[in-house]
């Protein structure tokens, strides 16, 4: 009997070990957002949800389906009706239909590259009908499209498509530039006229300015020389009154001579001037006198009284330089 004891020991240990693996072999947890997928010799026989659950020992196998949200990218390259070509980055969110898991798990083995050609055949068959410029205005619209087939066409597989995103629309290098100059050309020439149509309102502003100032200038210089005659008028009346027998064309001499006189003073003692020639002769202030009056009567103003000279002098043949 002592020598049976190792002999019993080693059979309880291959027992245990027996049992223990049974016991994996048939016992086994579905995790949340999983599914079980139970074959009994190979064939379906059953779904199991989330938690514990038992295998006829030897004759049945689970298999686990990932039933969350799953996300595949895709890059499409394809061409526009105007020959342009582009890259359409495509990001698609797909999931398994709870009531056609045994659909997803058997009919596809590999669902990632199923809607990866139906991707491309869906982008490749809408984009080269539209236009660069169009096909940047209808991003959405090709979502929606390619959602929509891919949708219709996977649904039999048992997946249910989400949302099927084109992210971006990137051309080949060479035309996003020539689009930016573009671009920058149109605004440089809206700019371009912006600028013309401030500057011609300015210019008009500027001549309306200017026609208004010589106006008010004009008014101005006329008031000035009115006062000037008002002035001169009544000078003369009074000195007529003051000197019986002189005549108003003495009296205007008189003033027109007092202020070539007062002009030379100023010129000679105005800065910078370095020379002045003067007439030495006693004659001189006489010539000077009918110089001014010839100019008087050439250039009589309205109102003076027309009063002939006596004794009209010729104008002296040589001027005199002031400088």
């Amino acid at each position: 009997m002592p020598e049976l004891a190792p002999v019993a020991i080693f059979f309880f240990v291959i027992l245990a070990l027996f049992i223990l693996v049974l016991f994996a072999k048939t016992f086994y947890t579905v995790r949340t957002a999983t599914a079980g997928i139970v074959e009994r010799f190979g064939k379906f026989d059953r779904i199991t949800r989330p938690g514990a659950h038992f295998l006829v020992p030897f004759a049945e196998r689970v298999y686990f389906v990932d039933l969350m949200v799953k996300q595949a990218q895709f890059q499409v390259e394809t061409k526009t009706r105007d020959n342009v070509f582009v890259q359409i980055p495509v990001s698609v969110q797909y999931q398994v239909l709870d009531d056609r898991i045994a659909d997803a798990f058997y009919k596809l083995s590999s669902p990632q590259k199923q809607i990866e050609s139906f991707v491309f055949n869906s982008i490749l068959g809408h984009v080269p009908k539209l236009s660069l410029d169009e096909t940047f205005e209808q991003q959405s619209g090709i979502s929606v499209n390619v959602k929509t087939e891919l949708d219709v066409t996977m649904r039999d597989f048992g997946f249910n498509i989400l949302t099927a995103l084109v992210t971006d629309i990137i051309p080949d290098a060479k035309v996003k530039a020539a689009m930016n100059d573009i671009n920058s050309a149109q605004r440089q020439q809206v700019a371009a006229q912006a600028r013309g149509e401030a500057e011609k309102i300015l210019k008009v502003k500027q001549a309306e300015a200017e026609a208004e100032s010589k106006a008010l200038q004009g008014k101005g210089i006329a008031a000035e020389r009115q006062a000037i005659i008002d002035g001169l008028t009544e000078s003369v009346e009074h000195f007529r009154q003051g000197v019986p027998g002189a005549s108003a064309e003495d009296v205007m001499a008189l003033v027109l001579l007092t202020q070539y006189f007062d002009t030379l003073r100023d010129i000679g003692t105005r800065g910078g001037t370095n020379t002045l020639f003067l007439p030495n002769n006693p004659g001189a202030a006489a010539d000077f006198q009918t110089q001014i009056l010839a100019g008087l009567r050439s250039t009589k103003p309205n109102g003076m009284p027309d009063v002939p000279l006596s004794n009209p002098l010729p104008p002296s043949p040589t001027g005199y330089p002031t400088k």
